[in-house]
C-alpha cells in the first residue's frame, strides 16, 4: 500500500477507510509506535494508547457500534510543523446498538511521520453519547 507523507492527504485518507469501515486499513497507517491521545476521556475509558496494537485493539470493533456515513463541514488547518494539522469535523452516522442517529464533532491534533500517523490527539466528547450507548462502547475498550 502506498501512504502518502502529506498529513492532509494521510488524513483524508484515514476518513475515507473509516467510512469504508476498514479498521485494517485504518489502523495500517499508524507508526508501530504511534500514540492515540482522548484528553476528554471519562472515567473508565482510555486516555492514551501506545503503539499500533493498542489502537487496534481499540478500534477493531467499532462499526459494530457506530456506523458512520460521512464527515461533514471537514477543515483541515496547517500549522508551523509541517508534519503537524488540526482538523476540524463532524461525524454523522448511526448508533449500531440503538439505531439513534450519531452527529458528533470532532477536534483532532495529528502528527505525521514517515507518511504514518505518530501522535493523533482525538477532542472527542464520549458524554455526549446516549448512556446506554456509551456503557456498550466503553465496554468493550475496558
Amino acid at each position: 500500500m502506498t501512504t502518502s507523507s502529506c498529513p492532509t492527504d494521510l488524513y483524508r485518507r484515514s476518513l475515507r477507510l473509516l467510512l469504508d469501515k476498514d479498521i485494517a486499513g485504518w489502523v495500517a497507517l499508524w507508526d508501530d509506535d504511534g500514540v492515540l491521545e482522548f484528553p476528554f476521556a471519562p472515567e473508565g475509558w482510555p486516555k492514551r494508547l501506545e503503539g499500533k496494537a493498542a489502537v487496534h485493539d481499540y478500534m477493531r470493533n467499532y462499526p459494530a457500534h457506530i456506523d458512520l456515513h460521512d464527515f461533514p463541514d471537514l477543515t483541515i488547518h496547517q500549522t508551523g510543523d509541517p508534519g503537524t494539522i488540526v482538523v476540524e469535523m463532524r461525524g454523522v452516522g448511526r448508533l449500531v446498538k440503538s439505531g439513534d442517529p450519531f452527529d458528533m464533532t470532532y477536534i483532532a491534533v495529528v502528527t505525521v511521520a514517515d507518511g504514518r500517523i505518530r501522535h493523533y490527539r482525538d477532542y472527542w466528547n464520549p458524554l455526549a453519547l446516549p448512556q446506554d450507548d456509551a456503557a456498550d462502547f466503553a465496554g468493550r475498550v475496558r
